[in-house]
């Protein structure tokens, strides 16, 4: 490393005072090299001691006076992107759910709680219908749409439906056959 950075400014001094010696005799000199003799910069750093309330106030200024980017807020919302979002949360919500039901149900002995199954289904029976209705949608809307989402991938992954129009169509499809197919498991049972 030391080797080739003496290597280069070695060859930076050579061409800086012989410019001809990068050229052809055919070619003139670049103008820029015939014009900077000098190669090397300097810049004097000069600091001054700023008391700490005057330095908040001072970084303070320059954050509000920083151009803010901008996030989602400036695009158009599209059905590919949100539906990603929502297969990614609707994964995040079941497989959280999945672990935390397991391991309550593992440690249940240990603190007294009924999780069986003959339990649950008694107290969920004891429930007014509306509960019961919006924690079986609940349950059923992220489960069916990770199902049916999922199934789309898998055509895509097939190399079919990949196309800007199909995309959203296949989107549509996901969100109608979800909001459907949660409704029936909702009701089913009542």
């Amino acid at each position: 490393m030391i080797a080739q950075r003496f290597i280069q400014m070695s060859t930076r001094r050579i061409f800086a005072q012989r410019p001809a010696s990068l050229t052809s005799s055919r070619f003139s000199a670049p103008a820029i090299i015939t014009a900077c003799k000098p190669l090397t910069q300097s810049r004097p750093i000069t600091t001054e001691k700023v008391p700490e309330d005057e330095a908040y106030a001072l970084l303070k200024a320059q954050r509000a006076a920083r151009p803010i980017a901008p996030h989602l807020s400036i695009y158009q919302t599209q059905i590919p992107w949100t539906l990603s979002a929502l297969n990614r949360i609707t994964g995040s919500i079941l497989s959280g759910g999945f672990y935390l039901f397991g391991a309550a149900y593992l440690v249940s002995p240990l603190f007294g709680w009924h999780l069986e199954s003959s339990a649950l289904a008694a107290s969920f029976a004891e429930l007014p219908t509306a509960v019961k209705l919006l924690l079986k949608f609940g349950v059923a809307l992220p489960f069916t749409f990770h199902s049916f989402n999922g199934v789309r991938h898998l055509v895509w992954d097939s190399g079919r439906e990949f196309a800007n129009k199909s995309v959203v169509r296949t989107g549509q499809v996901v969100m109608g056959l979800t909001i459907v197919s949660s409704g029936a498991l909702a009701v089913y049972g009542l």
